[in-house]
């Protein structure tokens, strides 16, 4: 039997700020805490529309320009039509959420029945689960949400990767399939993109090798002025330019045919998995010390942009729009260039070997363990979690993800249509020159949900944006995916959590700003050795015992 949720005592966990507020709304207000029992009703009281109007209160974000009261979007207008349930929203501006959130949780005479977008990281779980502000789920999944646990019964992985070591699972978790495993559209984040069209004034290929690659971006130097007169470009010429350290925009792609080919694309843990099962960190293997000896030559010879270890986006976007680079970085290149059918993706480099590690995690596509909770001070959690079921309806999650159709104004995100067996469909609709992310905004709610890749062509069609990505990935980098496992998504015990946290700290600041300094200054052997034993010091070898803990427990079940 699993472990039972009991509530502890608040005053234990919580700040002083915390402890004065929740002991001022327990002993003050009456507010009583749920103690996590499962409360079992009569299914026929939860078939929706509801025989009588029901009120709930929820608390949401919502993006900053777009309207701020969720009761006027469509898609909620809709729910509430088909449900018979009103939500009472309290909602905070987006880039608000995460100074106001965690008083907003504190703050019991306040606090609503759920969370529709808290996306809570792992240790906020665990903490408010450990203060019994917030409810485990488990139960009321098996028993009211028949659309949660379908997708839980189809794909037991993201059931267990939504659920803590104690069996419990304290969030209704974010799930977006686009492509599985090695082509899955999140298994390379900073994709490389390179000028076609400079490539073919200058009778190019497009590079293979590092010598290739070398090479193209030597002769962009050279004919720099050429290419400036022949495509009208008011600015130097760029061979190459990034963001060092940032994700997406970091050229980290470059160097996964050094060594032994794992590359770093983890650039937030420096981790990879090998093929037998090991967790090691990438940024002390042979092949990442040759990768960045490699990267500082091109720094050397003028070849990558000098401010691509300070620029801020803005200003990387404005250099890549008037068309000044001949290599960039990104998730897509419509983000940082305005001809971008004038690129293509730049494929793995060969160096020792020819390799994309794909990113940690991204097998099982996109998702979010603590997209949504429920609260303690919710009175009727089994009507609350029925409701929240239905965002994970497979007609209703492409709305609330993507947007919907038939609004009042010019944004439309999808059209009703019908699929090829005459049943309604969402059709994504032509947005002329409307952008696709401001059209999503103003239409998507978010919160919990689940589109899967069996919904495509029967609930929903494809994005264009996430389809030929899809498309460069399966042709560009699938091929060269010769590694069998990524880290999965594991849900660690708040011990281990915070214990993580803190080594990161040191580990991931060390690395990351030893990193940038030597792609500019370059570095020696010794430099090397003294790098390998301040991570020893910080205690890197714990951290990777931390990770291999889990890694091995996740696929002994």
């Amino acid at each position: 039997m699993k472990k039972r949720f009991l509530k502890r005592m608040l005053a234990a966990a919580l700040s002083a700020a915390m402890i004065l507020s929740l002991a001022a709304c327990g002993k003050d207000s009456g507010v009583e805490l749920s103690d996590g029992e499962f409360q079992e009703v009569d299914p026929e009281e939860l078939k929706f529309p509801l025989a009588e109007k029901t009120t709930l209160t929820g608390l949401i974000s919502y993006p900053a320009s777009t309207e701020s009261d969720p009761n006027k979007r469509t898609i909620f207008k809709r729910l509430q039509e088909q449900t018979n349930v009103e939500i009472k929203w309290t909602a905070i501006q987006a880039d608000q959420w995460g100074d106001k959130i965690s008083l907003a949780m504190a703050n019991l005479e306040t606090l609503t029945d759920f969370v529709f977008t808290a996306n809570f990281s792992d240790n906020d779980l665990l903490r408010y689960a450990d203060q019994g502000v917030i409810i485990p789920l488990e139960e009321y999944i098996d028993a009211y949400m028949p659309n949660l646990k379908a997708v839980f019964d189809k794909y037991p992985e993201y059931r267990k990767m939504s659920t803590d070591a104690d069996g419990h699972i304290w969030a209704l978790p974010w799930i977006e399939q686009l492509g599985s495993e090695k082509e899955a559209i999140q298994t390379v984040s900073e994709m490389a993109f390179i000028n076609k069209k400079w490539l073919d004034f200058l009778k190019l290929d497009v590079p293979e090798t590092i010598e290739d690659f070398e090479n193209v971006l030597k002769a962009f130097k050279d004919h720099a002025a050429e290419l400036q007169e022949e495509f009208n470009i008011d600015g130097s010429i760029i061979p190459m330019s990034c963001i060092v350290n940032d994700g997406s925009q970091d050229m980290a792609l470059l160097i996964n045919g050094f060594g032994e080919g794992y590359g770093d694309n983890d650039q937030g843990r420096h981790i990879a998995v090998t093929d037998d099962l090991k967790v090691i960190c990438t940024a002390t293997q042979q092949g990442y010390k040759d990768g960045i000896a490699w990267l500082h030559s091109l720094y050397k010879e003028g070849l990558l942009d000098p401010e691509a270890f300070t620029q801020e986006w803005s200003t990387y976007v404005s250099k890549g729009k008037s068309g000044r680079y001949g290599v960039c970085f990104s998730w897509d290149d419509a983000n940082i260039v305005d001809d971008f059918n004038g690129w293509v993706p730049l494929p793995a480099l060969t160096a020792d070997t020819r390799n994309v590690t794909p990113e940690n995690g991204s097998f099982t596509s996109g998702y979010d363990r603590g997209r949504c909770v429920v609260t303690a001070v919710c009175k009727e959690p089994a009507l609350t979690c029925a409701w929240l079921d239905q965002m994970y309806d497979p007609f209703q999650s492409p709305q609330n993800n993507w947007g919907t159709y038939g609004e009042d104004d010019d944004f439309d995100i999808f059209e009703l249509s019908e699929n090829a067996q005459g049943e309604k469909m969402l059709k994504h609709a032509p947005l002329g020159d409307a952008s696709p992310v401001e059209v999503r905004e103003a239409e998507s709610v978010n919160g919990p949900l689940a589109v899967l890749d069996e919904y495509y062509d029967v609930y929903v069609t494809c994005p264009d944006d996430a389809q030929y990505r899809l498309d460069w990935i399966k042709e560009y980098y699938t091929p060269d995916m010769h590694t069998k496992y990524v880290y999965p998504n594991v849900f660690m015990t708040q011990e281990d959590t915070e214990e993580l946290s803190n080594l990161q700290t040191d580990i991931t600041k060390t690395i990351n700003a030893t990193r940038s300094d030597w792609i500019m200054n370059g570095f020696t052997d010794a430099d090397w050795d003294a790098y390998l034993q301040s991570l020893d010091s910080y205690r890197l070898n714990d951290m990777l015992e931390i990770f291999q803990k889990y890694l091995d427990a996740y696929y002994k079940d």
